[in-house]
């Protein structure tokens, strides 16, 4: 069997040596609020998937999805904000 191989290092830059840039900790440093949001979401989730919800349960998920939702709005709203010509 005959293994083919890139020639030029450029084609085979190995992604695991590679760090983020300044511009990707920015993106993640905006989406932070979403991420924690939708992981506080998932950990609701969770705790309802072995038994019924009570009513302290289904709060805790109701809280939860409001805070993706506003999250997600602060998001695209910082986003359309940001971008030349979005709506402002």
């Amino acid at each position: 069997m005959k293994h083919i191989a890139a020639v030029q290092a450029v084609v085979t830059t190995d992604a695991v040596d590679r760090k983020p840039t300044a511009a990707e900790l920015d993106a993640i440093e905006q989406e932070m609020p979403l991420i924690l949001a939708g992981v506080d979401l998932l950990d609701a989730q969770i705790i309802t998937l072995d038994r019924e919800p009570s009513e302290l349960d289904a709060r805790r998920l109701r809280r939860a999805r409001r805070r993706v939702l506003a999250a997600r709005r602060s998001l695209a709203n910082t986003a359309a904000a940001t971008v030349p010509g979005g709506a402002a």
